[in-house]
């Protein structure tokens, strides 16, 4: 199979040929039809994830057609269409078992603990608890794009910060996590601040549901400005870039008894942020980490995106070839193009 593939942290990303992987026991080969390319990847070539083993092929974002199965899966076969959560719990350990697999104590992730989806074909574990069925209507392209990002936004959004109609949103950083999150809370009937330091993502905040936008670069108090465009602070923050300052700001934005939900990941220097523990103390607020989705969850996502509600596809930026996708992974960190690519070529 063609496969994107590196084998030092850092170091060059190349297109090589490699041996098609087989089915584990108790999992599949899927035969890769479209997969995101997210920061998660580029913190994974950076080195951040102690988890990848050299030499390495990323990708986690994937839709796609079964080509293989493993002798221990019952619930699927060869040629269905098929996407899963980029944390694929193992069904049986406590967290499994409490309903909670995006923090299994035994997780399999392609493109961190294994192999990924930058490849022809992928193979993935622990089948029957995580493939999620693909409606017919739900093109590949769209549906590799809700991968990490979307459903991540979607649980934190949905499920962590529980946000319904008339509250306030605060979502720091307008990449692909950060639109999905406005996109859903907007679509719970929610208003949302957005902040960003280019104006241009702004606007595409806007377009997907944003009722307020502030560019960070430009504003003197930022926190203030957010508190003043929220009525007094908001019900719930999101920290979806990952930084000190976007993490402080989003906590300080919170009115009281607020929510703060982190999905931005951190670079290994800055893990361990300064917080405004005075303000989390007095105004009792909460702080909420947010790390994939349970397969079983996609189907009330599946059905805001049946009814309408929802529309990933406006999020979609670029689509591109697996050669293309390589050479955006490398500089992720200075990207500036707006909305999620996707590569659907190999």
């Amino acid at each position: 199979m063609r496969a994107a593939y590196y084998e030092e942290f850092e170091g060059p990303v190349t297109v090589k040929i490699l041996p098609d992987p087989t089915p584990p026991e108790d999992g599949v080969v899927i035969k890769v039809a479209a997969t995101g390319l997210c920061l998660s990847d580029w913190h994974g070539w950076k080195g951040h994830d102690p988890d990848i083993i050299l030499p390495h092929v990323p990708g986690h974002e994937l839709a796609g057609v079964v080509e293989a199965v493993g002798k221990r899966v019952n619930n699927w076969k060869p040629g269905d269409r098929v996407t899963l959560p980029f944390v694929c719990g193992c069904g049986g350990c406590p967290q499994c078992l409490s309903g909670n697999h995006q923090v299994c104590d035994h997780q399999f992730q392609p493109g961190f603990t294994g192999w990924g989806s930058f490849a022809e074909y992928v193979a993935i574990r622990y089948a029957d608890v995580n493939l999620v069925g693909l409606p017919a209507a739900l093109d590949d392209v769209t549906a590799a794009s809700l991968g990490c990002r979307f459903v991540t936004a979607f649980r934190a959004i949905a499920a962590q910060g529980r946000v319904g109609a008339g509250q306030w949103v605060a979502v720091f950083g307008c990449g692909g996590v950060g639109l999905s999150a406005i996109m859903i809370a907007n679509a719970l009937g929610a208003r949302v601040v957005a902040v960003d330091i280019t104006d241009n993502k702004l606007a595409l905040a806007r377009s997907v549901g944003a009722s307020e936008t502030v560019n960070a670069r430009s504003t003197g108090n930022l926190v203030e400005a957010v508190r003043d465009l929220s009525r007094g602070g908001a019900h719930v923050s999101v920290d979806a870039l990952g930084s000190p300052q976007t993490c402080f700001d989003a906590i300080a934005s919170l009115r009281k008894r607020g929510k703060h939900i982190q999905i931005g990941i951190l670079d290994t220097e800055h893990r361990h942020p300064p917080i405004p523990m005075d303000r989390v103390i007095a105004h009792e607020l909460e702080i909420l980490g947010s790390h994939g989705i349970q397969a079983f969850a996609y189907s009330r996502l599946l059905d805001m995106i049946a009814a309408g509600k929802l529309q990933p596809e406006k999020l979609i930026g670029q689509v591109v070839d697996l050669e293309e996708g390589i050479a955006q992974l490398t500089v992720m960190d200075r990207f500036d193009h707006t909305g999620v690519t996707v590569i659907n070529q190999f």
